[in-house]
């Protein structure tokens, strides 16, 4: 139960942390994204998933997700039903591209996952519950992608 708690406690501190960080700006958009992710992780960590984002100005997109990096990490997990909100933007095309990435997730079981990524001044915090066995902190690189478009290779 315990790390179940302590994942809320940090969702909500990074939350908070985007919330603050972006100052409202005339004409710029909410989005939120939902999302599910699977992957698993020993010292190197691997995952992908697929969600949806919407914005308060009409527009959404379906997204392809990836995350790739290491630290001190070991597990499988699944999260289902994830959410997120991104800092305010001009346009949702601002959303898609390559973020760095800080992790924190544990579970026996049930698995929660708490996370914030930012690209230049986009940002997004984001968490969700599932299934797995997991616990660890890493850091990388995290891709969001619109469906249908070519993946990129560095």
């Amino acid at each position: 139960m315990k790390p179940v708690w302590i994942c809320g406690v940090v969702s909500v501190a990074m939350l908070s942390l985007v919330a603050l960080a972006q100052p409202a700006r005339g004409g710029e958009s909410k989005c939120k994204m939902k999302y599910s992710l699977s992957g698993w992780s020993a010292g190197y960590s691997t995952a992908s998933g697929s969600g949806t984002i919407t914005c308060d100005n009409g527009q959404s997109a379906g997204v392809s997700l990836r995350t790739k990096g290491g630290g001190l990490t070991a597990g499988k997990s699944k999260i289902i039903n994830g959410s997120g909100a991104f800092s305010e933007i001009g346009d949702i095309s601002e959303l898609f591209g390559s973020y760095a990435s800080a992790d924190v997730h544990a579970g026996m079981v049930r698995s929660s996952a708490a996370q914030v990524v930012t690209k230049g001044t986009v940002s997004l915090a984001f968490s969700g519950t599932g299934k797995g066995i997991d616990l660890g902190v890493a850091f990388g690189e995290f891709v969001i992608q619109k469906q249908g478009a070519k993946k990129t290779r560095k």
